[in-house]
């Protein structure tokens, strides 16, 4: 079955504002090393700090949240793995730099992403967006890439962002820089692999949607492709939970899933892109050779007929955004 293509998102960036993008060149000093097993961005961020269990609701909770149901019901869920998700390639200090030509006219964004670490025998994620993430953590570093691709003069990409001092940052870039359409990161809201073998996340997910306000989003999304104007229709940011009382153990979710309920009800989930269902994501694993997903989930079918299939979109709520961010 296959997995969900992010939309193009070329237009939105020809418009984004020079003077956002030119912060790109504000943020290329390192703050101190990472350790390789700690969760990217600063444990205040949004992906990594739990919601309260009172947390507010948005206005329009009720609207928004039927409005995915029936985008579930229309087009599908999905977990993304081997297509259209992400490989993230740790890299130690001494990864020797590669040339990267960015296909872009962004200057500030030409020269921060000018070389990065990229290991021999990267692969970029199957499929139109070629997303791929290089993960440096001696030098608390990340580079993320869209529509990354080997040519004969070596890697080229469309866009992406580089971001320094990741282990304080509040878990997006500026507006106009990043791999995705709201800024962002890939790593924010990835399920990796090794999260999901022990049926245990401990961060906020990430999801796409194929309808997404036009126009208008809300925190902590940084810009959008949104091109729907229906009045009941998502802005790209919006925040779902699972209530704080409700009992996920007795829903009968097979483990993985259950992992995957559980940190949506700590932390929520943040519409981050348009997709042609409604998609999460967890890590690529073409680099390791196998694919541990239908052992994971108990079933090569990774959407809302099979392994999705129990998960409650019914019972989601809305965390209002907030008023400034």
């Amino acid at each position: 079955m296959p997995q969900n293509r992010t939309l193009s998102r070329a237009l939105v960036r020809r418009l984004a504002p020079l003077a956002t993008v030119a912060a790109v060149a504000g943020t290329l000093l390192t703050a101190g090393a990472a350790q390789a097993d700690q969760p990217p961005f600063a444990a205040s961020s949004f992906w990594n700090a739990p919601l309260a269990a009172n947390a507010p609701l948005a206005s329009n909770s009720t609207t928004l949240t039927s409005s995915l149901s029936q985008q579930v019901s229309t087009y599908g869920s999905y977990i993304n793995t081997t297509k259209y998700s992400t490989p993230v390639y740790t890299v130690p200090a001494g990864q020797p730099m590669v040339n990267v030509t960015m296909d872009t006219s962004y200057s500030a964004l030409k020269l921060a992403m000018a070389s990065a670490p990229i290991p021999a025998g990267a692969q970029p994620a199957y499929g139109s967006d070629g997303h791929l993430v290089v993960w440096q953590p001696s030098t608390d570093t990340m580079w993320e890439f869209w529509r990354l691709s080997q040519q004969v003069d070596g890697w080229h990409a469309s866009f992406g962002g580089k971001m320094t001092g990741v282990a304080t940052n509040p878990g997006y870039f500026p507006a106009a820089v990043g791999a995705t359409a709201t800024s962002l990161p890939l790593l924010g809201g990835l399920m990796r692999t090794s999260e999901l073998s022990s049926s245990s996340i401990n961060h906020g997910l990430a999801i796409a949607i194929p309808e997404a306000r036009t126009t208008t989003f809300v925190w902590p999304a940084q810009r959008t492709d949104g091109n729907s104007t229906a009045a009941t229709a998502i802005p790209e940011g919006t925040r779902f939970r699972l209530p704080a009382g409700l009992d996920v153990n007795s829903l009968n979710l097979k483990p993985a899933v259950r992992a995957m309920a559980l940190a949506v009800q700590r932390y929520g989930m943040v519409v981050r892109d348009k997709s042609g269902s409604v998609s999460f994501y967890a890590e690529d694993p073409t680099q390791t050779g196998t694919n541990p997903y239908p052992t994971i989930f108990g079933t090569q079918w990774l959407d809302g007929k099979n392994a999705l299939a129990s998960f409650p979109w019914s019972k989601l709520q809305v965390v209002a955004p907030p008023a400034k961010a």
